[in-house]
């Protein structure tokens, strides 16, 4: 049975926390990977990106100069795309309906995938919680501090699920108030970024150099994925 150390806010061991095999082990092929990742960041484009032809520049139609007698090539205009001003060859154009589909079984095998690797390389640690008083950025400096946490720092911390509002529905609202001055504490500090651990994405887990989640968001991740 893998294992994790536990620590508290402190930086000061706790004990050790139980791991699924599954989150341990787990494999997925190199290619659905790089596929899930690829969707991903292609999901994240706005595709706005907009540019003008040279049907759609505001620029005098004059020719530039005679046709003959200057010993220089023939133009025709000054919105030809070789001028200053001049329309944009091929540029790109607001895209639509660009979403990429992203298989739920494969999702969860990808990112089971990636937080393996992570576990494998030591790069999962595990705190109590993220209770704290008040927001107080030294609490989570001197943390990163005892545990030895560099470059890109991912927190996980878990749902609060809230009652619906209208009877009868089964749906439920999922907040982080109540992580809401760990999260200021942790603002600040330059690569850290925190996030629900029901939200994340591989591409999250990818980028992340360490990542610190809860004794309770190791659970959910347990019922999540395993």
């Amino acid at each position: 049975m893998s294992t994790l150390k536990k620590y508290d806010l402190s930086g000061r061991e706790q004990g050790q926390v139980k791991l699924n095999e599954m989150l341990v082990v787990a494999k997925a092929n190199g290619q659905m990977v790089k596929d899930y990742i690829v969707a991903l960041r292609a999901n994240a484009r706005q595709w706005s990106a907009n540019t003008k032809g040279r049907s759609e520049v505001s620029h005098s139609t004059k020719k530039p100069h005679p046709q003959k007698g200057g010993g220089r090539a023939r133009q025709g205009s000054l919105v030809a795309p070789q001028y200053k001003g001049g329309g944009r060859v091929f540029g790109p154009k607001p895209k639509f309906d660009q979403h990429v589909r992203i298989n739920r079984k494969e999702r969860q095998a990808a990112i089971r995938s990636l937080l393996a690797e992570k576990i494998q390389a030591g790069k999962v640690h595990v705190v109590e919680n993220f209770t704290l008083d008040a927001p107080k950025t030294k609490r989570v400096i001197d943390f990163m501090k005892a545990t030895q946490l560099s470059g890109r720092v991912l927190f996980l911390g878990e749902a609060a699920y809230l009652e619906p509002f209208t009877e009868g529905l089964p749906s439920f609202n999922v907040s982080q108030e109540i992580h809401n001055n760990f999260i200021k504490s942790m603002s600040n500090i330059p690569k850290a970024s925190f996030a629900l651990v029901k939200n994340i994405s591989g591409y999250d887990v990818l980028v992340a150099h360490h990542i610190v989640l809860t004794e309770k968001a190791l659970n959910e991740l347990n019922e999540w994925l395993c």
